[in-house]
């Protein structure tokens, strides 16, 4: 069955390249005429990777193609996922899949709502992936992928197909651990990165500051339920700003180039939850409220 990708940004064009230079069915939904023109023009994506260069042919259409979808990667940011599926979901066939690789929590839900009846999928990856250019993407790091379903712990029979992709990837039966984890992960680094502009490793002259949040976001972890994700929490966050010192976080790329960033389903939704659990985070309220101030000064949205 042929994968379509839905969100040729890096993660997007990584699996894609990979995938069809494996001999998997690809094919790329770009989002109007004049995108599907300029990919035309470069004949295919561009994966550099350990300096080489090589394009692939990957066939493309825009949203106004009817081809029925029934393995579908959904590869954009987490706020334009619930409307990226919602143009597609009338070609979802009987029986589809959809693998969902947003960062942080709450679009997943919201995909799911718009698709009732079809297995939604989640990923969680620690790859490392930048765009050089349009359609151009360079694999910046070797790592892994964890997905689940948090519905059906049943294995889907496509496993195969990142295999022959050389993807690497763990199933896992308890994928929202993972997911919280990360999102913890994240709002210990990525908003201290804005806020500071600098690289995560410019945070370890912060340190108080970070072992505020992460002691908040232990809290958090372990009243929604995640005691194991807890107990790691802490030394993650140091070992994850130590091993990417020298990397922008995502979020500070965002804010840097002027894009909107992913707050709401990040720091908004640890909010959100710490509220309805009823607990007290100042730490966290008070690098949202400098964060949304942040984005204002910027001219960014708040959501």
């Amino acid at each position: 069955m042929s994968w379509h990708v839905l969100g040729a940004g890096s993660l997007g064009s990584l699996w894609a390249t990979r995938l069809f230079r494996a001999g998997v069915p690809v094919q790329l939904i770009l989002r109007d005429p004049q995108r599907l023109a300029s990919y035309r023009q470069v004949s295919g994506l561009t994966l550099i990777e350990q300096g080489q260069t090589s394009v692939y042919p990957i066939a493309a259409a825009d949203l106004s193609d009817q081809t029925p979808i029934t393995r579908l990667l959904l590869a954009c940011k987490a706020y334009d996922a619930a409307e990226a599926v919602a143009a597609v979901a009338h070609r979802m066939a009987p029986g589809a899949e959809v693998v969902l690789l947003q960062n942080g929590l709450g679009s997943q839900e919201e995909v799911s709502a718009l698709l009732p009846g079809k297995r939604c999928l989640v990923a969680s990856t620690t790859e490392g992936a930048f765009r050089d250019g349009d359609w151009q993407v360079v694999f910046a790091g070797q790592g892994h992928t964890w997905l689940g379903d948090p519905a059906d712990n049943t294995p889907p029979a496509w496993l195969s197909d990142l295999e022959r992709g050389q993807i690497p990837y763990t199933w896992s039966p308890d994928i929202l651990a993972r997911l919280w984890h990360k999102l913890a992960l994240n709002c210990a680094i990525n908003p201290l990165t804005v806020l500071y502009g600098c690289r995560n490793g410019g945070l370890m002259p912060h340190h108080e500051e970070v072992d505020a949040l992460c002691a908040e976001l232990v809290q958090l972890l372990i009243s929604c339920g995640y005691a194991q994700a807890a107990e790691q929490l802490h030394g993650d966050v140091w070992r994850v700003i130590e091993a990417t010192a020298a990397n922008y976080s995502s979020m500070y790329q965002d804010v840097a180039s002027g894009r909107r960033t992913e707050i709401s389903y990040l720091l908004g939704y640890a909010r959100t939850a710490a509220e309805r659990s009823g607990l007290q985070l100042p730490a966290l309220q008070s690098v949202y409220q400098r964060l949304l101030e942040h984005l204002d000064a910027h001219g960014l949205p708040r959501y």
